[in-house]
């Protein structure tokens, strides 16, 4: 038995929360991954999990393993990232997430020239508007939008996004620009529902913040599907500018209540802050960081 790799599937089991998850995330056979750890178990003469046909649990002797598990494999890494000298040089393959519609728009174009100024790197990038996580997906560096919660992670500040609110100019032709927020209440909206509740928005009047109710006529799970229902008339949406920035652009959607909008939001780069930062990661921050606060500049300018 290779007591490192079944460690390794051990550790991918219970952060992907089941043997078959864990089968996807190695690329491996199921039967090979449950094999592994049946070799485990039978080689330390005690159960490490309670399987069911949903999900998988630690036992009490599990827990300690896996945990020692994951410290073994953390020194193991770090050790083979020194060997081939990934901590004094940029080198070596750099995982990167960010929101889906800012990572195409301004991440890429970053990350494409990164890429020609450092030949030794190579780069995945993970697009998604829901917040990945940076260690159980073994992210190096990921772009956050909004405030951080206390954590870990250290963060490198590179601008503000604001968030605004917009419709087609045939909608507001037809039923009128709200003046204050409350007017909402006689409009029909399109809510974007990873920014905000469907049935109340938050804007900021004067030093204080005030929460109206909303008639969301429809709700979806992206900004691109928001942006699109916006600009055909159904009504009005709330976005982060970046994501409203081409049909701004193309007068195909026209802002309201700007007045009123909130504190912008905080964009940092993060990364974990544990131990020695590898070169790979110090180069994308020392690289992309001027470059995305000159990109954001020109957004909320």
């Amino acid at each position: 038995m290779d007591r490192l790799e079944a460690m390794k599937v051990l550790v991918a089991a219970v952060e992907a929360g089941s043997l078959s998850a864990a089968s996807r995330r190695l690329n491996s056979p199921l039967a090979t991954v449950s094999r592994k750890v049946s070799e485990l178990e039978a080689h330390l003469k005690t159960r490490l999990l309670n399987r069911s046909s949903r999900k998988l649990a630690l036992t009490d002797a599990g827990q300690i393993y896996f945990e020692a598990c994951k410290r073994i494999l953390d020194e193991v890494g770090d050790a083979e990232r020194a060997a081939i000298g990934e901590y004094s040089a940029p080198r070596g393959s750099l995982t990167l997430a960010a929101p889906i519609t800012f990572g195409r728009l301004h991440v890429l174009p970053v990350a494409v020239e990164f890429l020609r100024a450092y030949p030794e790197i190579d780069l995945q990038m993970t697009l998604s508007d829901r917040n990945t996580h940076i260690v159980d997906d073994r992210i190096d560096l990921a772009i956050r939008i909004g405030d951080l919660p206390d954590s870990s992670l250290v963060a490198s500040r590179v601008g503000e996004i604001r968030r605004v609110v917009c419709a087609s100019p045939d909608y507001f032709a037809a039923r009128g620009t709200p003046q204050t927020p409350r007017d909402l209440s006689q409009h029909d909206c399109v809510t974007f529902d990873i920014l905000m509740s469907p049935d109340v928005w938050t804007f900021r009047h004067g030093n204080r913040e005030e929460s109206v109710g909303v008639h969301s006529r429809l709700v979806v799970n992206t900004a691109e599907a928001a942006i699109d229902a916006a600009m055909a008339g159904i009504g009005i949406t709330r976005v982060l500018t970046y994501q409203a920035e081409a049909g701004l652009r193309a007068g195909k959607l026209v802002k309201a209540l700007q007045a009123f909008e909130p504190t912008p939001a905080p964009v940092n780069l993060v990364h974990v802050g544990q131990g020695p930062l590898l070169q790979k990661i110090r180069a994308f921050i020392d690289f992309s960081a001027p470059r995305l606060k000159a990109r954001l500049t020109e957004i909320t300018s």
